[in-house]
């Protein structure tokens, strides 16, 4: 059954939204909203990849990730409000 095919599709709709959002974006930190926001939606598809394929390795990408894209945030949200690291 393509349970996750409806699920896919939209994940992809809500992507290209933010991916539009980060190219429009009026400042900075809409960009970061937008661009955090994106990687979250593929940590998701990742989670549903690994559902669809029966894989586990797939979960184990979506959490480093995730870590990843949380430290980048971090950072690049510290670089725009001017502080030092």
């Amino acid at each position: 059954m393509m349970w996750w095919l409806p699920a896919a599709i939209v994940m992809a709709v809500c992507m290209l939204a933010c991916i539009a959002r980060i190219f429009i974006g009026p400042g900075a930190p809409t960009r970061l909203v937008a661009f955090d926001t994106t990687n979250t939606l593929v940590v998701a598809l990742l989670v549903i990849l690994a559902l669809m394929f029966n894989q586990v390795v797939f979960v184990d990408v979506a959490i480093v990730y995730a870590v990843l894209s949380f430290i980048m945030t971090l950072y690049v949200a510290r670089f725009i409000e001017g502080k030092k690291f």
